[in-house]
């Protein structure tokens, strides 16, 4: 059985999560033959700058940006700090056992999370301290304000000091009965830490863990409790004080961050992050059609589906390109004004596996064989 979207299902009983052999794209319409792809048009210049490797990733990823340095890891517990610019390290190191999770950093510490549901936190790539978490996680940790913040599985967030390890709080949720098999929404607007319950985006107060303000993005709806789900996904769009977020294969809504309410909702049925400007919001939606919503009000601009069941990456906005990835490792530069093709270029031919992130003027993509890429567009 193949399904376009990685996302798979995580069925919770007394705290602890099993996986299943259901991808949650099974329960949706969007299967298809992937659209052939058009000539190359090559009008915009992207040069291969460089390469890396991280070893396999079979986790849900996503990659930490601070400056000009990048912060990644592969399934088997290799966490890199590498250099944007060219590709180099600034160290790199093995951790045991497997990894979950992709990788949190403020640039001194970074936290990963692995399968033995422990948190490991290291400080110039060597680890100084890890504790047992209540549940598995899948969502990279959030590191900010000498803090380590963890989204588990379990519906609970917990913050620990970066320095010492200790567990300064945690705040728990109603779990529901299946959890995504995908990295959720952690984030901070302001003094307010942001997070995903469900279909619901919470502002806690990250030196107490008490809730701010709490605003509805999407409500369950579907016949069993797979159709039901809509956690929200990782990968947001924030322009100032908004920040625009995905409910799984329900909706894309925006929100301020500082007072929780709502600016709009629309239905959406994609199972990835968002990208944009303070202009304009981009998806991919399940069935690789590309979309663009007025960032002011939610109305539709305009939507392409020349890479239809491609399964495609969130989307990263450059310039004048949007850039998405694929399940085959093309990288695709499309035109911000409409998603017409601007140039195609192509990695390890194994899927991309993360959205691509821009660090300096350099386009990261990593790939499921663990090719970490650098491009440059003009």
């Amino acid at each position: 059985m193949h399904c376009a979207t990685p996302a798979r299902i995580w069925v919770q009983s007394a705290m602890l999560f099993v996986a299943v052999g259901l991808l949650a794209a099974c329960a949706g319409p969007d299967k298809g033959k992937a659209a052939e792809l058009v000539a190359n048009p090559a009008s915009m210049g992207v040069k291969a700058a460089w390469t890396s490797s991280v070893g396999s990733v079979a986790l849900p990823l996503d990659i930490k940006v601070l400056g000009t340095n990048l912060y990644v890891a592969g399934t088997e517990g290799l966490v890199a700090a590498i250099d944007g610019r060219t590709g180099g390290d600034l160290w790199r190191v093995t951790t045991k056992p497997q990894l979950t999770a992709g990788v949190g950093s403020d640039g001194r510490f970074a936290a990963v999370a692995n399968r033995s549901n422990e948190l490991v936190v290291l400080d110039g790539g060597r680890e100084i301290w890890r504790q047992k978490l209540t549940a598995s996680t899948l969502t990279a940790p959030f590191v900010a304000g000498d803090r380590v913040f963890v989204l588990a599985g379990d519906r609970s967030v917990s913050a620990f000091d970066a320095a010492t390890g200790r567990k300064l709080w945690q705040q728990q949720r109603p779990g529901e009965a299946l959890v995504l098999q995908q990295a959720g929404v952690i984030l901070s607007v302001g003094d307010t830490l942001l997070v995903g319950f469900g279909g619901r985006l919470m502002g806690l107060n990250p030196q107490t863990g008490s809730v701010r303000w709490e605003t509805p993005i999407a409500n369950s709806r579907g016949t069993n409790e797979v159709e039901r789900l809509v956690d929200l996904v990782s990968g947001v769009s924030r322009s100032g004080d908004q920040v625009c977020v995905r409910a799984f294969q329900s909706t894309v809504a925006c929100v301020d961050g500082v007072r929780g309410t709502s600016v709009w909702n629309k239905v959406a049925t994609g199972s990835t992050g968002i990208g944009g400007d303070s202009n304009v919001v981009y998806g991919t939606e399940s069935d690789g059609t590309v979309v663009a919503w007025r960032r002011s009000d939610g109305d539709k601009l305009w939507t392409n589906e020349q890479l239809k069941y491609r399964a495609l990456s969130a989307p990263l906005l450059v310039g004048r390109a949007l850039v998405v990835g694929d399940a085959s490792g093309y990288v695709h530069f499309l035109s911000r004004e409409n998603g017409a093709t601007l140039n195609r270029v192509t990695t390890d031919g194994s899927a991309v596996v993360a959205g691509p992130v821009l660090v300096g003027q350099t386009v990261v993509v990593v790939t499921r064989r663990g090719g970490v890429f650098g491009f440059r567009p003009e």
